[in-house]
Parts: C-alpha cells; structure tokens; sequence
C-alpha cells in the first residue's frame, strides 16, 4: 500500500538543471517510479532571460505538456564579498534562482488547479539558514525562494497542491567538487557537518520523489533538510 504512494506512473515531471548533479538524480528517481521527465538545461531554456522562460512554457503548453511536477532546481551563484558584488550579476541571480520559479509556479498553476492535483518543489540551499559570507545574495535569493514556498502553500493546499522547498547541505557535485578537494578547506567543511560526511546527488532523490508523490500528499509549506545537520545549532 505503501510503496503504491510513490508510483509517479501517468506523471509528467519538469525538473530544471537536471542535466547533472542533484537535478539529474531527481529526475532518475522520477523516471524510475514511472514519470515522465523532461530535462532541462540552459541549452532547452536559459533561466536568466525571462522572455525565454515564457518561450520555452508557451511550447510545453502548445505540445501539451506542461507539468503536474515541477521542481526548480537550476540555480547560479558567485562567491564575492557583498562590499564588492556586482549588480548586473545580483540581477542575474535574483532572475535565475527567484524570479523565474515565480514564472514557471505561475505557468503550470492553471494546469495544477483544474485536474487537482499539482507539486511544486523548490530546491533550496543551507546558506538559507547559514550563509557564506562570500555568498550573501545567493543566500538572500534562496531565502527567498522558500518565503515563496510559505506564501503559496496555504493558498493553494484546498486545490490539491503542495509546495515544498527541499533544502540541500553541503553536496559533492561538479559545483562543489574542486573546493572540496583543496586539502585545507575541505577538512573544515567536513568538520562542521555533524554526519563528518558530505553528500551525494542520490541523497535528495529520496526526499524529492516523497514531496512529489501521494506519500506525501499531506506536507506542504515545509522545508526538508537534507544536509547532515549542518544546520542544526550549536
């Protein structure tokens, strides 16, 4: 009965940035319990021009295809002291990371509400509860972002929609990878982690494909921590 919940069969599934890292293990996990995935990279649709994110949802919609799960997981960051952060990149972390999930959750809304049934998932950061100090914009977009989440998820909850955020730690992916290896730096990220571990992009499949499915039909507004307990106190 149980294993019946995940069955994501007849699904259709955007998942942005899915091309590798933690959006491609998502949308593994998508397809394997059924779904179909359409994948996403910024050759399919560059996030950072809104035009092109309207485009790219006016052909899903012409080919109907626009999803029931969408799971905004493409993201930029730049690690720069605030003092010295330039606007026009401010601008384009603010566009990719917030302002075109509110664009995507906005396009597949109509589709959502009148079949009753819809998941929108963000895919968040840890900097949202400790930023990196090189990184307080990215940290500010992605607190953002799971405002968003809040705002939504009691709005639309009577129309058989959730909104989550899925919060990552800190994952070894292509994004992470070189300064992880540095023999200085990683040892102290890795000490900081409760687990004394860092993560893989399979870790967020599990928690991702729960927020998508009827098994967990009955959370919404939540944000799911998957990072170690990195960010517990203390």
């Amino acid at each position: 009965m149980t294993k019946e919940k995940f069955d994501l069969t007849g699904r259709v599934a955007l998942v942005t940035g899915s091309t590798r890292g933690i959006g491609k293990a998502i949308g593994d996990a998508f397809e394997e319990y059924g779904a179909t995935v359409i994948r996403h990279n910024t050759k399919v649709c560059d996030l950072a021009d809104a035009a092109a994110v309207d485009a790219f949802f006016d052909r899903l919609e012409a080919e109907g295809a626009l999803p029931d799960i969408l799971v905004a997981n493409a993201s930029v960051q730049a690690k720069i002291p605030w003092t010295e952060f330039p606007l026009d990149e401010a601008c384009r972390e603010i566009q990719v990371n917030f302002l075109a999930t509110l664009r995507m959750f906005q396009r597949v809304y109509p589709k959502m509400k009148s079949q009753g049934w819809g998941r929108l998932i963000t895919v968040g950061s840890v900097n949202e509860r400790r930023p990196h100090p090189d990184m307080c914009v990215y940290a500010a977009t992605k607190s953002a972002q799971e405002n968003l989440v809040r705002g939504i998820a009691r709005q639309v909850a009577k129309e058989g929609i959730t909104v989550n955020n899925l919060c990552p730690g800190v994952f070894n992916t292509d994004r992470n990878r070189e300064c992880l290896a540095d023999p200085v730096y990683g040892p102290k990220v890795t000490a900081a982690i409760p687990m004394h571990d860092y993560a893989v992009p399979e870790d967020a499949a599990g928690a991702a494909l729960l927020l998508a499915s009827d098994a967990g039909r009955y959370i919404t507004g939540a944000t799911i921590m998957v990072d170690g307990g990195l960010s517990l106190p203390g």
